[in-house]
């Protein structure tokens, strides 16, 4: 009987499997922490001649070597890079595609730093970036110029919430043989195929729900194999890898993903299905619900949801107000990032940074990144802050 391999298994099996090799790690389960910088080479011929798996820790170690290739596997990609955080990933997908003079399309809903290191470091290259409605879809063909070489996707949008049309945009794009890149981190793998869906490389932080417990900084950059000898030229040239007990945690976390994932997507929902009802909150930005933007999107490309959507109060309360509601909370913490195992909320206000579109949501906005914690002890924390704030 011929023994099945990973691939032959469902993806809640892979991720148990991946990255590992009991047979070869003297039996242990998990594979071990490798640190290092210097390689020592048998021979003079194999130095020489590069006759190593690695030359160098910034080529990679065999504990890296092991996310990666999960990763890949997972994505559906031909390879896999990792950085030291989310941003990086970013950096190094946008470095891939783009060099001096040319214009990179990117969405009005944009994950803030993305824009930031648009005009603090593209603009200076002598790349020029055009900010596009996410809900373009296919039109986003009247905004291609002779020196387009990117598209850029971030689908949902990081605090909108817009879901984009992904095949149409890629399917524009490979018209025009223009090279897209996505943020995927609020799907993952799991809930979204951004590669079937025809993007060239789909990035995510890992720091959110691959690490899942807010203790660590990481990014992921998969290819297609058209632009994965590319991602890797990049990468090597910038020597941009995470440490080893990073990489360690990010494989401990990749064997609960799946349940995580789950778990935040019902708890998420349940929290969101309640705070519709509430009279503070007159609309839920969650692409599950219909008056999403990009809902039926949605429905028709994702399998899935996280724990992440925002809403929008009621215009009657002020700031104070909400800063009532937020200061006083037991739960809820108030921070950056999201995926771990703790509930989140901040709130935001995209408008000043918009430059496409009008961010007008009607009231003051909140986004909130549900955890692990009793769903009835989340709501009791939330309606004993709306409790606050209205009074």
């Amino acid at each position: 009987m011929t023994k099945k391999t990973v691939s032959d298994f469902h993806i809640d099996t892979q991720i148990t499997q991946l990255g590992r090799d009991p047979a070869s790690q003297s039996g242990f389960v998990n594979a071990p922490v490798y640190r290092g910088s210097t390689v020592v080479f048998p021979t003079m011929d194999a130095l020489l001649n590069n006759r190593a798996e690695f030359n160098y820790g910034t080529a990679g170690t065999p504990t890296i070597k092991n996310l990666e290739q999960s990763w890949s596997a997972l994505a559906g990609a031909e390879g896999t890079v990792l950085s030291p955080s989310g941003l990086g990933a970013i950096v190094l997908a946008l470095l891939t595609t783009l060099k001096s003079g040319d214009n990179l399309l990117m969405p009005d809903s944009v994950y803030r730093p993305t824009r930031n290191f648009c005009r603090g470091l593209l603009e200076k290259m002598g790349i020029t970036i055009t900010y596009y409605d996410p809900m373009i879809g296919g039109d986003i063909e009247s905004l291609i110029k002779s020196n387009t070489s990117t598209i850029f996707l971030e689908s949902p949008g990081s605090q909108s919430f817009e879901v984009q049309d992904v095949p149409a945009i890629t399917a524009v794009a490979k018209k025009y043989n223009i090279a897209t890149i996505i943020d995927n981190t609020w799907a993952t793998p799991l809930f979204f195929r951004a590669h079937d869906m025809g993007c060239d490389l789909s990035l995510e932080a890992g720091t959110k729900y691959l690490g899942g417990h807010s203790d660590l900084l990481m990014g992921i950059v998969s290819a297609n194999a058209e632009w994965w000898p590319k991602l890797r030229e990049t990468y090597d040239l910038m020597a941009m890898l995470p440490g080893a007990e990073d990489c360690f945690l990010a494989l401990r976390g990749l064997r609960t993903l799946s349940i995580r994932l789950k778990e935040a997507q019902s708890r998420a929902l349940d929290i969101a299905h309640w705070l519709k009802s509430r009279p503070e909150v007159i609309r839920v930005l969650h692409p599950a619900f219909e008056d999403c933007p990009g809902h039926e999107i949605w429905k028709r490309d994702f399998t899935g949801s996280s724990g992440l959507f925002s809403v929008v109060l009621d215009p009657k309360f002020t700031q104070d107000d909400v800063g009532r509601l937020l200061d006083g909370l037991s739960i809820f913490g108030m921070g950056y990032s999201w995926g771990g195992f703790e509930s989140l909320i901040t709130p935001f206000d995209c408008a000043e940074y918009r430059t496409v579109t009008q961010w007008n949501p009607g009231g003051r906005t909140l986004r909130l990144q549900i955890g692990l914690e009793d769903v009835d002890d989340l709501k009791r924390d939330l309606a004993d802050g709306f409790a606050r704030m209205a009074h």
